[in-house]
């Protein structure tokens, strides 16, 4: 998959795309990212881009002008691509939309500064607008690379672990399972003593009951979504019933020592 980014600062989007599964990504292969600074299509001697609003008001916007030139190049240079500008005003990045947007051949993504964009070229170049959530940050590189990572580690054979995937966060619209690695006894707490059982199925049982319940208890309105299946609803019953009993038997244990 090849991903081009139209930012005024490449060095950011290199840095972020040049580490980690996204970096072994790019050397494997399996993911090409390229950066175009508008800068380099702008006409005058100064390479503005940017200029003050129609209308007045604070900051600055980005003009069409530079932007355009580059996307043209852009297409030019790879054919035709999904082009998406990063906003706060656009629709909300889900594992979803990632996984549908990893199995294109190519996406062009838009990174604004100041004020944002000239309108225009948003109503005829771009083809969505995407937001990682809602806030305001300073311009769209960072929001660029939140995707670009998202994107980059789907691609096949790029985790080191297939199943690495299938198991993350949200991938079947869950929040993921507890997770422990050694030692088995710390000062902090132990190990839960089905994961040394070696009893796959007992293990795969309370992963899923983990996950439902700490859906349930931290993004319930991610539950509200999924359908559950006869066996996740009495897990969850299970996990909701264990909670509840902990949580009064902690309060009997504080009401005592108090």
């Amino acid at each position: 998959m090849r991903i081009d980014v139209i930012t005024l600062f490449p060095d950011l989007i290199e840095a972020c795309a040049g580490a980690g599964v996204v970096g072994r990504a790019r050397e494997r292969g399996l993911l090409e990212v390229r950066t175009w600074n508008p800068r380099d299509f702008a006409t005058d001697n100064h390479r503005t881009v940017d200029d003050r609003p129609f209308g007045g008001g604070p900051g600055m916007v980005m003009m069409v002008g530079p932007l355009r030139d580059a996307l043209e190049r852009v297409r030019a240079a790879g054919g035709p691509a999904r082009t998406i500008y990063l906003s706060p005003q656009g629709a909300r990045l889900t594992q979803a939309k990632v996984a549908q947007l990893a199995r294109g051949p190519r996406l062009v993504l838009l990174c604004g500064r100041y004020e944002g964009v000239d309108e225009r070229l948003l109503a005829e170049a771009v083809d969505e607008e995407v937001s990682i959530g809602d806030y305001v940050l300073s311009g769209g590189e960072l929001a660029a690379a939140v995707l670009i990572d998202a994107i980059g580690r789907l691609q096949e054979g790029a985790l080191s672990d297939a199943q690495s995937a299938q198991q993350d966060s949200f991938s079947d619209g869950l929040l993921d399972c507890p997770h422990y690695t050694r030692p088995v006894r710390d000062a902090w707490g132990e190990v839960p003593a089905v994961l040394l059982s070696g009893d796959h199925a007992a293990i795969r049982r309370w992963r899923r009951k983990q996950a439902l319940g700490r859906t349930w208890l931290r993004r319930p309105d991610l539950l509200a979504r999924v359908e559950l299946d006869a066996e996740s609803r009495r897990l969850l019953d299970e996990f909701r019933r264990e909670y509840v009993t902990a949580r009064d038997q902690a309060e009997a244990g504080k009401d005592r020592t108090g």
